[in-house]
């Protein structure tokens, strides 16, 4: 059991930091764990009970904990939500609840595309100057969509007669 409750550290200890071996959980993603595995109930055990049973864990001047200081704050998070039950039957309830989760992304912020966004960007819906530059499909058209395209010939613009220089001095 505790191989399983092994692997759902690592894949948490990971989560949201890839310089991270999967040896050490900081605070955050203990916290990650509690809410996601639902040990952390907001009634039995809070946010704050999770916080505090991390720092009680953890090393003096360390940031992270490792799996042995994570299995001590189980074993207390597991006496306060499972009251009544032994320590031992506390603990084999946790790490059931632990079993197979992964860290979860529902809820995650998402890139929104505003109402306004759309109406800005539908080319259909250009006029003048701008309707020039995208083809009927809303593709640009780059440089040919502009109306100052250079005209390298070596002509003068507004020359009339461009293009007739071979044709009279044969």
């Amino acid at each position: 059991m505790a191989s399983e409750a092994e692997k759902t550290f690592q894949r948490f200890a990971v989560f949201g930091d890839s310089s991270s071996s999967g040896t050490e959980m900081n605070n955050k993603n203990f916290s990650k764990l509690c809410k996601d595995c639902g040990i952390m109930d907001g009634k039995m055990v809070t946010s704050t009970d999770v916080d505090i049973v991390f720092s009680k864990v953890k090393n003096k001047n360390a940031r992270t904990i490792t799996f042995a200081q994570f299995q001590e704050a189980m074993k207390e998070l597991g006496q306060k939500r499972f009251k009544g039950k032994s320590p031992d039957e506390a603990l084999e309830n946790i790490y059931k609840l632990m079993e197979g989760k992964d860290p979860a992304t529902t809820g995650v912020t998402k890139a929104t595309t505003v109402g306004g966004v759309d109406r800005l960007t539908d080319t259909s819906k250009y006029t003048g100057s701008h309707k020039e530059r995208f083809d009927e499909s809303g593709k640009g058209k780059g440089l040919a969509g502009r109306e100052e395209v250079n005209d390298n010939s070596g002509y003068v613009s507004g020359y009339k007669g461009a293009g007739t220089y071979d044709k009279g001095n044969k």
